[in-house]
């Protein structure tokens, strides 16, 4: 046994997991040398581990805004994605120094662990992700909220709230929660017109298709078209929701074609193929993961009745942080380059509708300023 190895087995047994967590937070913030943080991490320091405020060793080096000790860090498998007591992660606190250089090195380490665990799932490996110290970073959803199946035999409600909003409740458990709420519709009006305002060599009637209908706010803005859709295909599985569009004569309109479904049902099918492709595609899907979406990009193109068509989704994945919102909006962008799309963002302003009551007794799912609109088309 060498030394080294003694030494690091004798700390191993003088110090517990949580007093070498915190000696680690502590050098930190001392602003020990990337040596020193070494040294200690060496020792068996756990770098994800938290002190009773929430803060790990990985916020502390973004707190002093110290870029060569973020870096180490990140290198030893610190959690770029905990957050702390405040629900601050260390990259929002980078954010809140405007440390865009601590940031970038959070935010992409993110990317990274994204496009890993992507890599892992192709592969078929069904990893928990677990560092060597058994901590769980992602876990399965099996309710409503992160399950296809549970959301299907889940029980919608369409109405309208003291504010005038109409929105789309999900019962889960004693609560409800919201699914789709009015607020969105200036999302859904500047997608419509960066979807399908001027696209290169065709001024004609477009072919649409849509995945999700919710509350219909997207669909009757391409209804309301100057020229509405030649052909208007919707998507949708859900009862509740099919039940809500015969009632309010959607089934009737010149052009609709309704599949009841998921979109897995339909790819690669005669039901979807007669159509031979649509000038425009949008997806806007509950209780599917990045995972899912991933899956329906890679089915964009042979979609796409022609290159100049154009694709868009609802970007609201991790949108109840900025840090997170910005890795899964960069994951997005790196997996369509990838695909052969080249993609622009438009940022819409949602700050407005941002005002208390806008919730209700509902999960928030975007609180940020900012939606990053965006707009697809395959590379000529």
């Amino acid at each position: 046994m060498s030394s080294d190895t003694s030494d690091v087995e004798s700390v191993n047994s003088i110090y517990g997991i949580e007093e070498l967590g915190l000696s680690l937070i502590e050098a930190v913030l001392s602003r020990q040398s990337c040596d020193e943080v070494q040294k200690i991490i060496d020792a068996g320091a756990p770098t994800w581990y938290q002190d009773e405020d929430g803060w790990s060793a990985l916020h502390a080096a973004a707190h002093i805004e110290d870029q060569s000790l973020v870096l180490l860090l990140l290198q030893e498998g610190a959690v770029w994605n905990a957050v702390d007591n405040l629900g601050n992660s260390a990259g929002d606190i980078a954010l809140s120094l405007n440390n865009e250089t601590c940031y970038t090195l959070i935010r992409d380490a993110g990317v990274r662990k994204e496009l890993i665990l992507q890599l892992l799932s192709a592969h078929g490996d069904n990893a928990t992700d677990m560092d060597d110290n058994a901590i769980l970073l992602k876990s399965i959803d099996h309710s409503a909220l992160g399950s296809v199946a549970a959301f299907l035999s889940s029980k919608l409600r369409y109405t309208t709230d003291v504010f005038g909003q109409e929105i789309c409740l999900l019962q889960t458990g004693d609560t409800e929660i919201g699914v789709m709420m009015g607020w969105e519709r200036e999302i859904m009006q500047e997608t419509v017109q960066k979807l399908c305002t001027d696209q290169k060599g065709y001024d004609s009637r477009l072919k649409v298709l849509n995945v999700g209908f919710g509350l219909g706010i997207i669909d009757s803005f391409f209804q309301e078209l100057p020229a509405p859709p030649a052909l208007h295909v919707i998507i949708e599985p859900h009862r509740d929701v099919l039940q809500y569009m015969r009632d309010n004569g959607w089934y009737g309109k010149p052009g609709v074609e309704i599949l009841e479904g998921k979109w897995q049902d339909f790819i690669g099918t005669d039901k979807l193929s007669q159509f031979s492709g649509f000038d425009a595609i949008y997806t806007d899907t509950f209780s599917e993961n990045y995972e899912d979406l991933y899956k329906f990009f890679k089915h964009v193109p042979n979609l796409l009745a022609r290159p100049e068509g154009r694709f868009s989704f609802f970007n609201g994945l991790g949108a109840t942080n900025a840090v997170f919102y910005d890795v899964y909006t960069k994951l997005a962008e790196i997996n369509l380059t990838d695909l052969g799309f080249d993609v622009s963002w438009h940022d819409v302003d949602v700050e407005e509708k941002q005002s208390v009551g806008r919730w209700g007794r509902t999960r928030e799912y975007f609180s940020l300023k900012l939606f990053r609109l965006p707009i697809c088309h395959l590379k000529l």
